[in-house]
């Protein structure tokens, strides 16, 4: 079993890598499959079928827009968002889609993409089928897939092995499969986490490539941050949300140092996250980090560090991205990174405590301090609830961020304090978060039939 910090660290499109990059990237793979077995030349329509938390809150999440690309054979890493809109405008006016660029067939999306609300498949909440007809209706070919969160996809066949982890099968150096274990390898290996990360990832990747690779990641968060920053307007999907971004902005940088208060650390951090998460809402690109519902806590936290504390520097980023993916890692293999499994602390929580354990290692914190800082990161965000407002990545989730980048600074600081000893492990923390998003009612893991969601009016 192996995990890429890459794959954790994606760079897709919003507002969701469960509900919109990971049904992006199965549509395409159905495709393909299908094109690998001369297929699609013979095809005349195709249905694709959304069942669980994929249909009830796929509307808001833009998983029709996605599986539709995906159909076209575009990847959430390489569309440029300025163009989805006529792309699909395209296929609406002709009634036509061209699947991989390809082979047109007749296309109606009403009639194309189903919503199942009341169904779901067996293995993951986020299911969905493709199915293949001919001219005759006959069916050619019928794939399920899971989107099992942070953009991961996998097939009926490896969910029903228990794979669904998105692993890929690869060999590592040192392989690890608890935070025990992680600081046992470090500690007889004399290796920082991120050293050990490092050499992992080099069986993938040049050192070279893996560094240029980990600033570009960067480079693309800072990026949407400084472009939130930017934008203003209403963002789309009904619930007349105001962007806040800009105009938070623009009173923080009208001040005089010498009148800036001293909670202004946590104002900027909360700017920095609100903006990224902004730009999420309205499709633009990010980094799955390692989702996109909460693509703004490591942003935001990263800048922080780049920003906010002495000497900072590229090796620190590094330090903080190969550190950060470790324990991401941990969450995926031994719980989920899936609101739709876990609710939000599948998602929130998980970057709170990566973000946390990253800013620990970039600062010079010790292997232990940095899983008491992953640890407090979400020992403080169980039981922490998916419940989007109109399905929507917008209502509770924007602000949800700037929570989850506060508690990840406040963490680390916390593990600062102390030289690591502590009572309550990340294994064991990790796992109770697995046992409680297990007994969490579905109504709170990202299906909109419960919380805020029914609590708060529409209109």
């Amino acid at each position: 079993m192996a995990i890429s910090a890459f794959n954790l660290f994606s760079i897709g499109i919003g507002p969701s890598s469960s509900h919109t990059v990971g049904p992006m990237r199965a549509a395409r793979l159905a495709m393909l499959h299908c094109e690998e077995q001369g297929l699609l030349q013979h095809a005349a329509h195709v249905k694709v079928d959304l069942y669980g938390s994929l249909a009830l809150t796929g509307k808001g999440h833009k998983t029709d827009m996605a599986t539709i690309l995906g159909l076209l054979g575009e990847t959430p890493e390489g569309i440029d968002p300025s163009h989805i809109k006529i792309l699909l405008e395209k296929i609406d006016h002709n009634h036509k889609i061209v699947l991989l660029g390809k082979y047109e067939i007749a296309f109606d999306e009403e009639k194309s993409i189903l919503f199942h609300y009341d169904k779901q498949l067996p293995y993951h909440p986020n299911g969905m089928r493709f199915t293949l007809y001919d001219l005759g209706g006959k069916e050619l070919s019928a794939q399920v897939f899971y989107s099992v969160g942070g953009g991961f996809v996998v097939d009926h066949r490896a969910a029903s092995k228990d794979q669904h982890l998105g692993e890929l099968k690869h060999e590592l150096p040192y392989p690890f499969q608890s935070a025990g274990e992680l600081l046992d390898l470090c500690k007889k290996n004399n290796y920082t986490i991120a050293e050990l990360m490092m050499e992992n990832e080099k069986t993938w990747r040049p050192y070279e490539q893996i560094k240029s690779d980990l600033l570009n990641i960067w480079h693309v968060m800072s990026a949407c941050i400084d472009m939130g920053c930017q934008q203003e307007g209403i963002l789309p999907g009904g619930l007349k949300v105001k962007r806040r971004a800009a105009g938070i902005y623009k009173v923080l940088t009208s001040r005089e140092n010498a009148k800036r208060p001293v909670a202004e650390v946590m104002e900027w951090v909360s700017l920095w996250a609100l903006a990224v998460n902004e730009e999420n809402a309205v499709g633009s690109k990010v980094v799955t980090a390692p989702t996109n519902g909460a693509s703004g806590v490591i942003p935001a936290v990263l800048r922080y560090y780049m920003t906010m504390t002495e000497s900072p520097s590229e090796a620190g980023i590094i330090t903080f991205l190969l550190t950060a993916a470790a324990i991401g890692i941990l969450y995926k293999m031994k719980a989920s990174i899936s609101a739709a499994e876990m609710g939000c602390m599948g998602e929130v929580g998980v970057a709170c405590s990566m973000a946390a354990g990253g800013l620990t290692a970039a600062l010079g914190g010790s292997n232990e301090q940095i899983e008491n800082a992953a640890e407090i990161g979400m020992e403080h965000n169980l039981g922490l609830t998916c419940d989007p407002v109109m399905g929507l990545v917008q209502i509770p989730c924007i602000e949800r961020n700037t929570m989850g980048a506060i508690k990840a600074i406040n963490a680390s600081l916390l593990a600062f304090q102390g030289d690591g000893t502590h009572r309550v492990s990340l294994d064991q923390v990790i796992a109770t978060m697995r046992e409680t998003g297990i007994n969490m009612m579905s109504i709170y893991k990202e299906t909109s039939l419960g919380g805020l969601a029914v609590n708060v009016p529409e209109c």
